[in-house]
């Protein structure tokens, strides 16, 4: 059950670790990341495969959120406060007027998340060196809409459990399993070994109709979509080394579509197509 604690000043030793939430790399460093917002605390809470180490919330935010704190670890610790106590701890005007702090834990491999969670998957995303937290967020949150077992990261990548990439998402990073995979020709070998058809977005005009491409998936197959960085897209040598090169159809004059719309468009043409076969 929570364990409700009242703070009435910002110098409160209990909400230390709220302080500079703006610093993700802090965060990140003390092993932490930070879940904002109503739904992605409860979400963190209720059905995430991260532990909650604490929450804080304002006293009119408490009661929107007081039936999911019930499923807490242990005792949570859940820290009370006035609206305007909170927005002095934070540093800066916390509107949603609630916020926790998740324990990371260990960050997995990409064979760990595929031979592990997401074993039984047929579809799945592929992040190559994305440097946009929306971009980021909004890959996770297409991954969930769409049913693929995980996201696959590269190291190069926005960090998914910054908090801006946890709102983009509507808190599915904290539940679509992601792992770090090799950059390049390396991680491309790694998924084809494993049994994936690699696809590669990208708006080259050589590359083949998605429409193309989806009509020929069969049963059990499995597929992973690659999307890349948001200016130069996919680097050359995975392009050559992914199993098809595919394109969304666009209107004359419209050269590109950013990385989340484009991962969006693509797992949604596969996911209905696994479904009709």
């Amino acid at each position: 059950m929570a364990k409700i604690e009242h703070i009435a000043n910002l110098d409160d030793p209990r909400v230390a670790g709220y302080r500079g939430l703006r610093d993700g790399a802090l965060k990140a460093r003390e092993g932490l990341f930070v879940a904002e917002g109503r739904l992605v605390v409860r979400l963190l809470i209720e059905g995430s495969r991260f532990e909650a180490r604490s929450v804080l919330v304002s006293e009119v935010a408490l009661s929107s959120i007081a039936d999911a704190l019930g499923d807490g670890p242990g005792e949570l610790a859940v820290y009370v406060a006035a609206q305007g106590v909170m927005d002095d701890v934070v540093g800066f005007a916390m509107h949603r007027g609630c916020v926790a702090l998740g324990e990371r834990g260990e960050v997995w491999n990409a064979r760990e998340v595929l031979e592990g969670e997401a074993k039984d998957a047929r579809l799945i995303a592929v992040a190559h060196d994305l440097t946009n937290h929306d971009n980021v967020g909004g890959v996770f949150r297409n991954a969930a809409a769409f049913g693929a077992g995980a996201v696959l990261i590269t190291e190069r990548c926005c960090d998914p459990l910054y908090r801006k990439a946890i709102r983009v998402s509507m808190g599915h990073a904290l539940r679509v399993p992601f792992g770090v995979v090799e950059e390049g020709v390396a991680g491309v070998e790694m998924l084809r070994a494993m049994g994936w058809r690699t696809v590669a977005l990208t708006p080259g005009a050589d590359a083949r109709v998605i429409g193309d491409v989806v009509s020929m998936v069969v049963q059990d197959e499995r597929v992973a979509v690659y999307v890349g960085t948001e200016g130069e897209g996919l680097p050359g040598d995975v392009l050559r080394a992914c199993d098809e090169r595919v394109r969304i159809g666009m209107a004359d004059g419209v050269d590109s579509l950013n990385a989340a719309t484009a991962s969006g468009i693509a797992l949604h043409r596969f996911a209905e197509a696994m479904a009709a076969v």
